[in-house]
């Protein structure tokens, strides 16, 4: 399903997800450079609990924050050249840690996503807002679920941005 979203409102989004996130959830964050995947994580992060400041782990691959709710590790893959690469950071230890699993680039290795996990997309709108996309990829019940929890399932915007 997909809305036109303000920055507002993706914060909201990302709050509800963290709030929506058990134990060995993988989210996988999609979308080009500057549509908001990093803003996405920081605002997540917060909501969890996390009290570091989140930085882009892009020459590290992934962080590890342990003071939230849960334990989060943010991925960013955008060097990678190759997909398996992201087995070189452990990154099968991380995916039934207990923890939650935040990819960013995540289309750089969808083949190594696990069976199931929550797909993000972000693309450019407008200057102040984003077009938003979500799936629960392998289970189309807890796709439901989710979608009615976050509030994205009755969403509907006008023109002149007024949703309900």
């Amino acid at each position: 399903m997909k809305k036109i979203m303000s920055f507002k409102e993706l914060d909201i989004l990302s709050e509800k997800f963290s709030d929506y996130a058990e134990e060995n959830t993988t989210i996988a964050l999609i979308g080009d450079l500057g549509t908001g995947k990093t803003t996405f994580t920081k605002t997540f992060a917060k909501k969890l609990g996390v009290e570091e400041s989140i930085k882009s782990p892009t020459f590290n691959y992934v962080l590890e924050y342990f003071s939230g709710r849960l334990p989060l590790y943010h991925f960013d893959v955008y060097r990678l050249c190759r997909a398996e690469e992201i087995y070189e950071v452990g990154y099968e230890d991380y995916l039934n840690s207990g923890g939650i699993v935040l990819i960013e680039w995540a289309d750089i290795i969808k083949s190594e996503l696990p069976k199931e996990y929550i797909e993000i997309k972000l693309f450019y709108h407008e200057d102040e807002t984003r077009e938003v996309e979500l799936r629960y990829i392998g289970n189309p019940v807890k796709e439901k679920e989710m979608l009615k929890y976050v509030g994205f399932s009755n969403w509907y915007c006008y023109k002149d941005r007024k949703c309900s």
